[in-house]
């Protein structure tokens, strides 16, 4: 197949949504479609045993809950379908965010009873912002909940995006019998507690007295009636006006009992984009390029901790990357080789020998890579919008455990270059501060780093409202800041220099002061 097949035929995306919307469990039933495994796994409770591919770190399988984005590939009617499963937790969203950056597109998963929750409003924020293409799945139909003309004016309304039906359900909950599929003109039928691969029926049309013999003359009636008013309210489904991330469709299913993700499937690989160009900050990067590009989104230390490894997942741009060959890590204007680079399942890996745009390859890594790095082939390229964001919690971290300084000092190192927090040392007390931007990250890291290192913390208040990068073009300038506010000041781990504000009041009066000086919130400045 040639290389320019090869991009055509990859759709890499991203699921996001609100914690419990359903969101892994799709991921699973996508998996399952793709023969990429045999068993769904279950995250509903801690006392099933049997867990989620995706949830593959010791703390997710203990709650439930997604905290670290995993990436998973298969193949699917000669697609190769790379999917990056991302946390739904509000305190793990920037690993979302910085997720988000190596998609091409999105399916956001909403619960039909729950409708669009904040995190979910945030999440396509974001996706809007990048004008990300968007799928809507409307899940857990098995289920009552909110009718499907109330959902659609819901979405509208607090994601603002303009959405079109390519699926419809018939009732819900108890009664509900199944989906008619707009985009293929076919009716897929509910079996309550039965979870195999779907089976469609042929009908023509709406009209087509089968219909009235299989779901009974009223719910065909209903849905004939719900349909008209489909087609009068919501626009006609258009591939370029998706792709422009101008309109989402939306489906409609039950992921836990297989059921519309197969619809779901065929219609995205059929219209969701194929690798799309990259900007740096030189040019654009476009991925039929001949030479090689790509950036680190997300670094995972102890992947495996039986191997103590320390992944960096990148995203192919352009060219094709292949084992063995040098490249430059531009950063360190250095020359780099990757005997082992990894493809994903999960945590299962497996060794690959070239890897085309739309992919995402794990490479072994020392501690040389950050995230947001580029690999080229030489050209000196820089890549935008993976930024660092001000945390908003803080805490001192102490070494509980004095015989084991070196195992604290390496397991902060490495996870905070996972960006699950940032590490701030005082300039003038030289205490570590941990600032992240919920509160279960502090958790997180406590558990990881007692359990990949052998290290032990704990956590001291500190009363901060705020931290801001701080740079001036003035040196005098910002020679008076530091002499006046030392106390004040931290440096992060690249050594840029940061504003402690202890509050709101401390923040605004500093910046009205300091005129010369440059307050940033983001780590791209």
């Amino acid at each position: 197949m040639g290389f320019q097949q090869e991009i055509e035929r990859r759709r890499t995306f991203a699921i996001i949504s609100h914690p419990d919307a359903g969101k892994t469990t799709l991921t699973e039933k996508l998996l399952l479609y793709g023969g990429a495994i045999q068993i769904a796994g279950a995250v509903k409770s801690n006392k099933i045993k049997k867990t989620a591919t995706s949830d593959f770190m010791e703390i997710e399988k203990q709650r439930g809950i997604s905290v670290a984005t995993s990436v998973m590939g298969f193949e699917y009617d000669g697609f190769k379908i790379n999917i990056l499963d991302t946390p739904g937790h509000k305190d793990f969203q920037e690993d979302t965010y910085r997720t988000l950056t190596a998609a091409d597109s999105v399916i956001v998963v909403i619960d039909v009873a729950k409708g669009v929750e904040p995190q979910t409003e945030k999440l396509v924020e974001v996706c809007r912002m990048r004008n990300i293409p968007i799928i809507v799945f409307i899940n857990k139909l098995d289920r009552f909940g909110k009718d499907g003309f109330e959902l659609l004016d819901e979405i509208e309304q607090k994601l603002h995006i303009r959405v079109t039906p390519l699926s419809w359900p018939i009732n819900m909950g108890t009664n509900f019998k199944g989906v008619y599929s707009i985009f293929e003109d076919k009716l897929n039928l509910f079996t309550p507690g039965k979870q195999t691969i779907e089976e469609y029926v042929e009908i023509n049309g709406l009209n087509d007295s089968k219909l009235d013999e299989i779901v009974s003359a009223k719910d065909a009636d209903k849905l004939r009636e719900e349909m008209e008013m489909v087609t009068e309210v919501y626009p006609k489904f258009n591939k370029q006006t998706y792709l422009d991330g101008n309109i989402s469709p939306v489906f409609f299913g039950s992921a836990l009992n297989n059921f519309g993700v197969m619809e779901l499937l065929n219609c995205f690989i059929q219209i969701a984009p194929n690798p799309l160009p990259y900007e740096t900050q030189e040019r654009v990067v476009r991925p039929e390029e001949d030479t090689f590009t790509g950036f680190v989104f997300k670094i995972h230390a102890n992947l495996d901790p039986n191997h103590r490894d320390r992944i960096a997942f990148v995203r192919v741009t352009s060219g094709i990357f292949k084992r063995n060959e040098f490249y430059t890590h531009v950063r360190l204007d250095k020359r780099v080789r990757f005997s082992s680079p990894t493809a994903f399942m999960a945590q299962k890996k497996s060794v690959i020998d070239e890897v085309y745009p739309g992919d995402i390859v794990g490479l072994h890594d020392t501690g040389s890579f950050k995230i947001g790095d580029s690999l080229t082939e030489g050209e000196m390229l820089h890549f935008k919008g993976i930024p660092s964001f001000s945390p908003e919690l803080f805490k001192y971290i102490e070494n509980a455990d004095p015989m084991k300084s070196k195992q604290l000092a390496k397991g902060i190192d490495q996870l905070m270059d996972e960006g699950v927090a940032q590490l701030f040392v005082g300039k003038t007390s030289g205490r570590k501060i941990i600032g992240t931007v919920g509160a279960l990250q502090f958790e997180v890291i406590q558990h990881r780093l007692l359990h990949e290192y052998g290290a032990s913390c704990r956590y001291e208040h500190i009363t901060l409202f705020k931290t801001a990068w701080i740079t001036s073009k003035k040196k005098a300038a910002l020679d008076e800041f530091v002499s006046r506010k030392g106390s004040s000041l931290a440096v992060d781990k690249e050594g840029r220099l940061v504003f402690l504000a202890e509050s709101k009041y401390a923040l605004d009066l500093a910046m009205d002061k300091y005129k010369d000086i440059e307050f940033h919130f983001t780590s791209e400045f």
